[in-house]
């Protein structure tokens, strides 16, 4: 298949009528340096300048070269005499178009700099002609050339997936094993200390908080935060320069590029969370940046679905084009595995509302490329008719917070029925089991960047978010969490106790369950935000993972369970279950009713194993109340291979007859087969 790079455009295609394909790109020409240079513009922009500067970005240097060729919405020329590392910016001029004012290529490969919020986007520098603020940041010219030897994509099975959500400097920021200067950068992500943190744990993808180049919102900056989770994208081709340890002149592409390479090596899939929805322009009277200037009325939509004032609208051509053509850069350049979109719903409006058969989802279902890796939807907004969860079409997957929800308020709260839960371990056939949809559609998970850690909401009964500046305003107040008796730390042995056995329910039955699970990056080790549920600006020890103190028996738990999963394939292949594949029983060994499924305590799920491929029976047994109950065992050689009460994993001791089980706990027993 033919790189982005291969198939770019060429001098003949001038000549054609055609207009090349859009952003900057070498000519190839030995001996040369020109470039062709296209970018989508709308009709009511009469002229374009390609701008340069030195690398300070002094207002001084800049050099003017006009882009003359114009084909409907693009503008486009060549550009002499230009090395790698020079940093450019785009003017545009007719119509509402402000020709003082500096944008940024929405198809820069690489960024250097930041938004000034000091002289605010659209305030000019006296007798100067320049936005001061538009000075940064600015596109890089950067050399796509890569040596990629042999890397291949993973490409792990859905039913064998297990994503690992992180960001990349909380997880890496203060890693013991991770060089000082390469901490919270890709290249800390790719140091062999974390990769084997990530190969023991036995998670197959890494699901990166965005990455794109991105910019703090001026409340924040005011404040003397950031955007730290990233979620405000400016540039939808370029790698955030925030990760690179080598630089902002292109080094922070050469340098992503290269964790993925060694990622795969590990057999490790890389997938984006990408944010199209919206843009840093914000609503009427925000700030000028980039797409607003290039075409003032084209790039978004009315009423706004984000929240953001500024939702991105798919219905138009442009902006369409540009959002697939930034996927299919990252998989044939960059070599990522998939995406995960956040607020999906946004992207799929028609006039009508959403659609399953929007011009997004069209286009990406039948793209030759995009339909080939995996795709994960955020299936909501917050504009009417937002939440879609179980609409979006095969092979889609989508975070499903029903699972979140039924999980916490069993293991947390107390509450929920049996019933409830079991629809959630075996893949919600309720929202997912139509269209020829698979089991695996489903992606598990009680903890993500959004909200509680795994560990706070066995710790926190409150939100404590005093740090983000808005006093306590943002961030959910539904957590369905506890604090088990104590807010916050506490030497008390018994809670102590309680919350570490709550924490291996909620990763076992986020592992055990039919679907995709996920698990947010530091939960495997307890990791506490101090009840902080939207950490979102909190560049600092509140994000950080504090390897320091990670409990490494809830790892070993954690991965013991991982491996289970991995060993025991039946309810994870993608098929549903079936009474062929499993049954359910109460404690005292007979069938659940529909009594026992709205008001027990216990139930049994039995995994019927396939033993021509190697696999036993697996049983899955659930104590959700506070009193023990004692379990009847089916006749046969039964080994315990998981406990969360003790936290036993490991050497699969022998049971027999039954088992007694703590209230508040789940445990995992396996068939020995006859000899």
């Amino acid at each position: 298949m033919p790189s982005h790079r291969e198939i770019g455009w060429n001098p003949s295609a001038m000549s054609s009528g055609l207009p090349p394909t859009l952003g900057v790109h070498w000519l190839g020409i030995p001996g040369a340096s020109t470039l062709s240079v296209a970018v989508p513009v709308g009709h009511s922009v009469d002229a374009v300048d390609f701008c340069v500067f030195d690398p300070s970005g002094d207002p001084a240097s800049e050099r003017r070269f006009p882009l003359t060729d114009r084909l409907g919405g693009v503008a486009w020329g060549l550009v002499d005499g230009l090395t790698v590392g020079t940093s450019y910016g785009l003017r545009c001029s007719g119509g509402a178009a402000d020709p003082l004012k500096l944008l940024l290529d929405p198809y820069a490969l690489a960024v250097t700099g930041e938004v000034d919020w000091t002289t605010r986007p659209g305030a000019h520098l006296p007798g100067s002609g320049v936005d001061t603020a538009g000075l940064m940041p600015l596109g890089v010219l950067v050399d796509p050339r890569f040596d990629w030897g042999a890397d291949a994509a993973p490409q792990v099975p859905l039913s064998q997936s297990v994503i690992y959500e992180m960001h990349v400097k909380n997880a890496t920021q203060l890693h013991p094993g991770v060089p000082k200067d390469l901490r919270g950068t890709y290249a800390g992500v790719a140091h062999a200390a974390f990769v084997q943190h990530l190969t023991d744990l036995g998670v197959t993808a890494v699901e990166l908080l965005p990455i794109h180049q991105h910019t703090d919102e001026e409340r924040l900056v005011g404040l003397g935060l950031i955007n730290h989770w990233g979620y405000n994208t400016l540039g939808f081709f370029a790698p955030d320069h925030r990760y690179s340890s080598q630089g902002s002149l292109g080094a922070q592409l050469v340098e992503f590029k290269g964790m993925v390479k060694l990622l795969h090596e590990a057999g490790i899939e890389v997938i984006l969370d990408v944010v199209y929805n919206h843009t840093p322009e914000g609503g009427r009277g925000g700030p000028t940046l980039s797409l607003r200037g290039l075409d003032p009325a084209g790039w978004y939509r009315e009423p706004d679905v984000t929240g953001c004032g500024n939702t991105m609208d798919l219905r138009q051509p442009a902006a369409l084009r540009l959002v697939l053509d930034s996927l299919r850069y990252w998989v044939t350049e960059c070599h990522v595995d998939g995406f995960r979109f956040d607020l999906a719903t946004a992207l799929c409006r028609t006039d009508n509302g959403f659609s399953d058969s929007s011009a997004f989802l069209a286009a990406i279902n039948a793209d030759p490329v995009l339909s080939t890796v995996k795709l994960i939807s955020e299936p909501w907004d917050v504009g009417p008719g937002g939440y879609q969860v179980g609409s979006f079409p095969a092979p889609w997957m989508e975070w499903n917070d029903s699972f979140r929800d039924t999980a916490r308020d069993v293991w947390c709260r107390g509450t929920g029925t049996l019933g409830g839960l079991a629809v959630r371990m075996t893949g919600s056939s309720d929202l997912f089991r139509h269209r020829h949809r698979e089991s695996w559609t489903s992606i598990n998970y009680v903890a993500a960047h959004d909200g509680m850690t795994n560990a706070d909401l066995c710790a926190y009964q409150h939100k404590h978010n005093e740090a983000n500046g808005e006093n306590g305003r943002d961030g959910t107040d539904n957590n369905r969490s506890t604090n088990s008796g104590i807010e916050g730390p506490t030497e008390n042995p018994s809670v102590l106790q309680a919350r570490a056995r709550m924490r291996r329910n909620l990763l076992a039955t986020t592992l055990l369950s039919t679907g995709v699970p996920m698990l947010l990056a530091g939960d495997e080790v307890a990791h506490s935000q101090h009840g902080n549920n939207n950490a979102y600006c909190q560049d600092n020890e509140i994000s950080w993972i504090d390897w320091a103190v990670a409990d490494r028996d809830l790892f070993r738990f954690t991965a013991a369970a991982i491996r289970l999963r991995a060993k025991h394939r039946v309810q994870y292949d993608g098929a549903w279950l079936s009474p062929d594949t499993a049954t359910w029983w109460t404690p005292d060994g007979i069938a659940m009713d529909s009594a026992n499924w709205n008001t027990g305590a216990g139930v049994v799920l039995r995994l019927h194993g396939a033993p021509e491929d190697g696999e036993d029976d697996m049983m899955v047994l659930i104590n959700k109340g506070a009193a023990d109950l004692k379990f009847s065992l089916p006749v046969g050689r039964w080994k315990l291979a998981l406990e969360t009460a003790t936290g036993h994993v490991g050497d699969e001791r022998d049971v027999t007859g039954f088992i007694n089980m703590p209230g508040s706990s789940l445990a995992v027993i396996v068939a020995v087969p006859a000899t």
